[in-house]
């Protein structure tokens, strides 16, 4: 595993690589990816053995410019509602932290849609991210670059943590902006559907297009046969077990040894610290998410604290909701499903 810079040398030298079958893990808004050519299947396998993920699971195939779409996608097979929603969202919310599923082109590899009729389809705003796409093939398939069900890299030592060797390149471009996964949004039949709520928010989406119906993993006892990436319960997940509570509870819990807290907010975690809770074995446990309580500060601290945090050892992480609007409900849905990994693990 090499380190390489933003630089524009660097970047030449990654999409070579991608070209020549490599792995290249490469910051976005969101979070790093593991990015392989879309349409080499030795590449994409690499990618799910080293993450070790279950080929049911799609991948997300990421583009620098919207005429790439026509590449992977088949915008024809739309009905016409279908093909006035896709104008909207690409005109709109494109480049930016949404994935679309869509009719796939058949020079797709099955590999990278899970044998599905669909594609997940991204065009990620973040220059690096856009000029490596542009100078290696057009399309790279590009999941988060970290083992398969754990905690999503927002830093290039997160993926040499987690991934170490397992990746040819690793371009560091510091903390990602948005920090949380895309958002995917399903257009490929008549109802628009919410498949995993993420950087964009669903107001947003709703805004542009209507009323969306949302799919929830949590409600969904099988893993498999799933149509876009991030469908599963228990993901996203730290090695330390994981406790949510409500907004407002968690000020009031007593803390045990051992234990980590994390609250929403500056104000939150210092009204706990002031109720006596910073004493002792308790010091330097407890975190916020935000400063000032904006959801997108949250969203981009979160994965970066939760790292830390599973970094000391800590016997349990008690955690406190968003408040659900905008990012807030992709927030609460890692928090969920990090804790049903817990639980899973019992």
């Amino acid at each position: 595993m090499k380190y390489l810079t933003s630089s524009d040398g660097d970047i030449a030298l990654a999409a070579a690589a991608l070209a020549a079958g490599k792995l290249v893990a490469f910051p976005t808004e969101t979070v790093y990816g593991l990015g392989g050519d879309a349409f080499n299947p030795q590449a994409l396998a690499r990618i799910f053995e080293a993450k070790n993920r279950p080929r049911f699971d799609p991948l997300i195939i990421h583009i620098a410019e919207k005429g790439a779409l026509e590449k992977i996608a088949d915008p024809g097979a739309l009905d016409s509602e279908g093909r006035e929603r896709l104008a909207l969202l690409a005109a709109r919310l494109w480049p930016g932290p949404l994935t679309l599923i869509l009719p796939k082109k058949k020079a797709v590899p099955d590999l990278a849609t899970s044998g599905l009729p669909t594609a997940a389809v991204r065009f990620p705003d973040h220059q690096t991210a856009q000029k490596l796409i542009l100078l290696s093939t057009g399309a790279v398939a590009a999941p988060s670059a970290n083992p398969f069900g754990y905690l999503s890299p927002t830093r290039a030592e997160h993926v040499r943590e987690q991934l170490g060797d397992k990746t040819d390149f690793i371009i560091d471009g510091g903390k990602t902006k948005v920090g949380l996964e895309s958002t995917v949004l399903d257009i490929s039949s008549s109802q628009a559907r919410l498949l995993r709520p993420g950087g964009c928010s669903l107001e947003q989406i709703e805004a542009l297009i209507g009323r969306v119906a949302v799919f929830s993993p949590l409600s969904s006892d099988s893993d498999a046969g799933r149509s876009s990436p991030g469908q599963l319960k228990s993901h996203y997940a730290p090695r330390t077990p994981l406790v949510l509570y409500a907004p407002g509870r968690l000020g009031s819990l007593a803390p045990k040894g051992g234990e980590g807290f994390l609250f929403f907010d500056r104000s939150s975690c210092g009204a706990w610290l002031a109720a006596g809770n910073a004493g002792g074995a308790n010091r330097g446990k407890a975190f916020f998410l935000s400063e000032t309580g904006r959801a997108a500060e949250a969203a981009a601290n979160l994965f970066d604290i939760l790292h830390k945090m599973d970094d000391l050892g800590l016997s349990l992480i008690r955690a406190e909701e968003a408040p659900p609007e905008g990012l807030g409900a992709a927030i609460n849905d890692r928090l969920r499903r990090a804790e049903a990994a817990g639980e899973c693990r019992c």
